[in-house]
């Protein structure tokens, strides 16, 4: 896969988020994270619409009964928690997770910063809260990404920056 500025930049700020920070400014998101996921672009916003139903109908809302509108059959999964496959990751949501569906709102709850679409990957910055393991009644935040490679309108490759579960 070629280096491009855009995957240095991710590369270098997923590096230095494992570093403690003893000040920093909170990461904050979009007011309004529905328009991030939008495009003049007609290839872009459709790929950024795929991402968008993935976050707010399957991840959030947990309606894993639609994961084959957006993710295809053959999905290539690089998070060590999920197997390949759009089945798998299914199983892994519902039978590992065993998380349950909501009501599909009609505005996306998660905390977006960005979306970045470039030719077929669409890439989305959330904000994460984690604790402070020095003192662990306190929280920081932190930054969260995920990326999906569309193609022919449905997520056929996904990174973000998860690790293995503790045993």
């Amino acid at each position: 896969m070629k280096l491009t500025p855009f995957r240095i930049i991710v590369s270098l700020l997923v590096s230095l988020s494992a570093f403690q920070v003893q000040a920093q400014t909170p990461v904050t998101s979009a007011a309004d994270p529905e328009k991030l996921f939008t495009s003049s672009d007609t290839r872009l916003h459709k790929n950024k619409q795929v991402v968008y139903h993935i976050v707010k109908d399957l991840l959030e809302c947990n309606h894993w009964e639609l994961a084959d509108k957006y993710i295809a059959e053959d999905y290539i999964q690089h998070n060590p928690n999920a197997a390949n496959g759009r089945e798998a990751v299914v199983k892994f949501f519902t039978n590992v997770l065993k998380v349950k569906p909501s009501p599909i709102p009609d505005k996306m709850k998660s905390k977006v910063v960005s979306v970045v679409a470039e030719g077929d990957l669409v890439t989305v910055a959330f904000v994460k809260e984690e604790k402070n393991p020095n003192d662990p009644g306190k929280t920081y935040t932190t930054t969260w990404f995920d990326q999906w490679r569309i193609v022919n309108g449905k997520a056929v490759e996904h990174w973000d920056g998860a690790t293995l579960f503790a045993k």
